[in-house]
């Protein structure tokens, strides 16, 4: 049976074949240089820092979480607190109403199935177990959960930001309608393990310094050529 042919866009171009996620790291790699893991920070407080970064900048959630760990300096106190309090503190990150009342709900949770706050015995799961379990606590979807394996525990999973959605639907490593959601394992089916932390970070730069929401700058990229939504081919 003939396989179907890829929607073609709505301008007379003609489409780019969809590019190989090896090929896409090599030239990335080429303008980025190589990628190195390093911990940001131990899996609970990148849990709630991440929670922090939904629907602001880093920046501000930096703040906010910066400031939160000045307020409320342990994750007891956090539970502790009137609800108020920690709203107040978060408040340079946005949402803060809905965001402590999340913050919350998660360590109290954290705190039922533990009886602490070490989550790093999940890097010894399967990802797949880790991420059920990380996404079964109140709040906390896939994007938080692959953020933390990730960048905490060195495990292989593919957060997908908004960077890295617009990236690879641009690049055809995803159909145009995917969501991010649904992006996550098809991406982590497509890259091999060892690339993921790697295409990640590659990605989201990339997103950042050329491939723009508004105005990509295709003239300086290092896939123009190949790329299926290059405005230079």
């Amino acid at each position: 049976m003939p396989s179907r042919s890829p929607k073609r866009p709505s301008s007379s171009k003609k489409r780019k074949p969809t590019l190989a996620p090896a090929f896409v790291k090599e030239r990335l790699i080429s303008i980025y240089g190589p990628i190195e893991w390093r911990p940001r920070m131990i899996a609970i407080d990148e849990l709630i820092f991440t929670v922090l970064t939904q629907n602001t900048s880093d920046l501000n959630a930096e703040r906010a979480y910066d400031s939160l760990r000045k307020v409320l300096p342990t994750w007891g106190q956090v539970i502790e607190a009137e609800t108020e309090q920690v709203a107040d503190a978060i408040r340079q990150g946005g949402l803060a109403n809905q965001k402590s009342i999340r913050i919350q709900n998660i360590l109290v949770e954290i705190l039922k199935r533990l009886g602490h706050f070490e989550l790093e015995f999940l890097a010894d799961r399967p990802l797949e177990e880790a991420r059920e379990w990380f996404t079964s606590l109140p709040g906390v979807g896939p994007k938080t959960a692959a953020v933390v394996m990730s960048f905490s525990l060195k495990m292989p999973a593919f957060p997908i930001d908004t960077h890295i959605h617009r990236v690879s639907k641009r690049l055809g490593l995803i159909d145009e309608k995917t969501t991010a959601d649904q992006a996550h394992p098809i991406m982590e089916e497509m890259i091999p393990e060892n690339d993921r932390y790697d295409m990640h970070v590659l990605l989201i730069t990339h997103g950042r310094q050329i491939c723009k929401a508004r105005i990509a700058q295709c003239v300086r990229c290092p896939l123009v050529k190949e790329c299926p939504a290059s405005t230079q081919g």
